[in-house]
C-alpha cells in the first residue's frame, strides 16, 4: 500500500506509536524480564533431566501446547500469553443457535477488538438490534440474510454465503436470519476489546420496558395488538424461513427506500491481492469496502511447510482468528523478549502494535486465518523488503552480510514465502 492511498487522518500515527511504545516499555504487555534466561541455558536444560515434569499434567492442553511446554530456545522472558480459544468460551444456546465471544476479559491484551462466534439455524434470527460498537462480520459457513437501517430511512437487504463479509454501523439497527438448508455461522469482530454480545439494544427488551400506554400512543395499536409483543428478550429465536431477496426488498417498498451503501462484500470471491505456490493473501479495508471504516483485514492461507514472512504493523495491534490448518506463531516484542505459541481452527491470536511477528503452517494442510485490525486501512513492513531497500554497506556494518549475500533475500513483501 502507498501512502498516498492512506486515508489523511490515520497518517499521523505520532501520538500512536509512542503510547505503543510506552506500553511495550512500561510492561503492559510484559511480564518481569527472566533476566538469568539464556539460549545455552535453555539448550543445556532441553537435552539433559532439567525440563523433566514429574508432577501432574493436563496432558490434552501440554500436547496442543508444545511450543510453551518446550519452548524454541529463541524464547525469552516472560511474554503474556496471545492466545485463547473459542472452545474455552461460555456458549450460550437457545432455541434457534447459540454464540460465544472472546473479549478483552479472555484475553486482557486485547484492548481494540473482541470477537464473537454465532450460529443460527435455518429460519432462525439474531433479533433485531444495534450496539455502542461497528460490526465487522465474517461468514463461516451457510447463508443469511441481513438488514440495516441508514438515517435516512433507506434500509439495505442483503444475502451473504461463506467467505462474505458484512459491516454494520455503532448505533445503526439491524439482523440477521438463517437460510436454506442449515442456517449460517460467522465470526463477528468489534472495535472495542470490552464489547459483550449480551449487552446490545434489543427490540423486544425496549418495547417489554416501556409503558404500554405509551406503545399505544406512538406504534398507533390497539390493546389487542400489544397484548401480541414479546414479554421477554428474543435475543436468538427460530423463524419462518423468508422468500426471495427480491421479494423481500419489495415488501418493503422497493427502489424508493432501498439503501445506496452495499453493507457487504463478497472477500472469498475476490482476486488473491498477492499470491503465490506459497500461499495467498486477500486485503479489505476502506479503500475496497468503504462501510467498513474502522476495521481493515486480511485472509491469508498459508501452504504447509510455508510461513507469513516476519513482518510487522505500524498502525494497529493484530486479532487473529484461526479458521483451518496448524500453526506456530512467534512474537519479538522488543529488549530480549520473544514468545511462541501453538495455533488450531477457531483459535484467537493477537499481536501488540509494532511487535515482529511470523507464522509457520507445521500442519499438512493449509494454514487459514484471518489478520483483522482497528483501522481504516492495512499496512504491514516486511523484514525482507526493508533488508533488501538499504545500501549495501548499511547491511554489512550491521549483519555482516557482503553484497551477494543480501542480493539472495527477496526484495518484495512476500506476504507468505515457501520452504
Amino acid at each position: 500500500m502507498n501512502e498516498s492511498d492512506v486515508p489523511a487522518q490515520d497518517l499521523n500515527r505520532r501520538s500512536f506509536l509512542g503510547a505503543a511504545a510506552a506500553a511495550l516499555s512500561a510492561g503492559a504487555v510484559l511480564a518481569p524480564y527472566a533476566l538469568a534466561q539464556s539460549a545455552v541455558e535453555i539448550k543445556k536444560g532441553e537435552t539433559n533431566h532439567s525440563a523433566s515434569n514429574p508432577g501432574p499434567i493436563n496432558r490434552k492442553v501440554s500436547e496442543d501446547t508444545p511450543d510453551s511446554r518446550v519452548p524454541p530456545e529463541t524464547d525469552r522472558g516472560d511474554v503474556a500469553p496471545f492466545w485463547y480459544s473459542f472452545d474455552l468460551s461460555h456458549r450460550r444456546v437457545q432455541d434457534g443457535g447459540w454464540t460465544r465471544q472472546v473479549t478483552e476479559k479472555d484475553l486482557p491484551i486485547s484492548k481494540d477488538l473482541a470477537g464473537v462466534n454465532m450460529r443460527l439455524t435455518a429460519g432462525s434470527y439474531r433479533e433485531l438490534h444495534w450496539h455502542t460498537a461497528n460490526e465487522w462480520a465474517y461468514m463461516i459457513y451457510g447463508n443469511a440474510r441481513v438488514t440495516v437501517l441508514n438515517p435516512d430511512g433507506t434500509i439495505f437487504i442483503g444475502d451473504v454465503s461463506a467467505g462474505d463479509l458484512w459491516f454494520f454501523p455503532a448505533g445503526y439497527p439491524h439482523s440477521i436470519q438463517g437460510l436454506a438448508s442449515d442456517g449460517c455461522e460467522f465470526l463477528l469482530v468489534f472495535d472495542e476489546g470490552g464489547f459483550s454480545e449480551y449487552q446490545t439494544f434489543l427490540i423486544s427488551d425496549w418495547l417489554v420496558h416501556t409503558p404500554q400506554q405509551i406503545l399505544s400512543r406512538n406504534l398507533r395499536l390497539p390493546d389487542a395488538s400489544l397484548a401480541k409483543l414479546p414479554t421477554d428478550e428474543l435475543y436468538i429465536f427460530p423463524g419462518h424461513l423468508p422468500g426471495s431477496l427480491e421479494d423481500d426488498k419489495l415488501a418493503v417498498g422497493g427502489k424508493a427506500v432501498e439503501s445506496k451503501v452495499d453493507y457487504t462484500f463478497r472477500m472469498t470471491a475476490m482476486k488473491a491481492t498477492k499470491e503465490s505456490a506459497a500461499g495467498s493473501v486477500r486485503v479489505v479495508d476502506s479503500r475496497l469496502f468503504p462501510p467498513s471504516r474502522t476495521v481493515a483485514a486480511a485472509l491469508v492461507t498459508v501452504k504447509p511447510g510455508a510461513i507469513r514472512e516476519l513482518h510487522w504493523h505500524p498502525h494497529a495491534s493484530e486479532w487473529q482468528y484461526y479458521i483451518k490448518g496448524t500453526g506456530r506463531m512467534t512474537v519479538f516484542v522488543s529488549s530480549g523478549k520473544a514468545r511462541t505459541m501453538d495455533f488450531k481452527a477457531n483459535d484467537v491470536g493477537f499481536v501488540p502494535a509494532v511487535a515482529g511477528h511470523f507464522i509457520e503452517n507445521i500442519g499438512n494442510e493449509d494454514l487459514v486465518f484471518l489478520e483483522t485490525f482497528r483501522s481504516s486501512y492495512y499496512a504491514d513492513f516486511s523484514l525482507n523488503q526493508w533488508i533488501r531497500r538499504l545500501p549495501p554497506q548499511i547491511m554489512a556494518d550491521h549483519l555482516h552480510l557482503e553484497s551477494d549475500e543480501v542480493k539472495k533475500v527477496p526484495d518484495q513483501n512476500s506476504v507468505v514465502i515457501g520452504s
